[in-house]
């Protein structure tokens, strides 16, 4: 004889629901922040890029990026002011390794090539900048890289959080 199904109580549905859905929120800003970091990786590389033209160091900078915050700033509103331009370009001129290669499969590629709108930012790319852009714009003022690895090894297994003393 099969036994009734325990009942229970509508306070614990309502618990398990609220549960997932807080899961799910912390998942898509996780993911959005990860995606947002990749583009600002990608921004930055076309900066430099654009800034040096093949030359190893480029002659100017400053003024093409008040130029491109003005007017990233009246295509997209806010978030794209000279001093974030500054950090999106430092942020690529500290971790180009990123660029190239998968961790484990040299010579693989990383950025997928665009055609019919295919999107340049991928789960490999993404996947690759596993902190939030806070993290990175703290990390960024190490001048050493070896120490840059080692504090986002050290951010990533300890899972620590970017605090602000203000």
């Amino acid at each position: 004889m099969k036994q009734p199904a325990k009942k229970h109580p509508y306070s614990t549905l309502i618990t398990d629901l609220a549960s997932l859905i807080e899961q799910g929120r912390k998942t898509a800003v996780r993911y959005v922040n990860t995606a947002l970091v990749a583009t600002y990786w990608l921004i930055g590389r076309r900066i430099v890029e654009y800034e040096q033209k093949g030359k190893v160091r480029a002659e100017y900078g400053e003024a093409i990026l008040k130029r491109i915050s003005e007017d990233l700033i009246k295509k997209f509103g806010k978030g794209f002011g000279f001093t974030q331009m500054k950090n999106i370009r430092q942020f690529y001129l500290s971790y180009p390794q990123k660029s190239y290669t998968v961790p484990g499969q040299l010579g693989s590629t990383v950025i997928s090539q665009t055609l019919s709108g295919q999107s340049e930012i991928s789960q490999t790319l993404c996947a690759q900048f596993p902190l939030s852009w806070s993290h990175y714009c703290l990390l960024m003022r190490l001048d050493d890289h070896y120490q840059r690895e080692f504090y986002e090894a050290e951010c990533i297994i300890g899972n620590w959080s970017v605090r602000r003393n203000e």
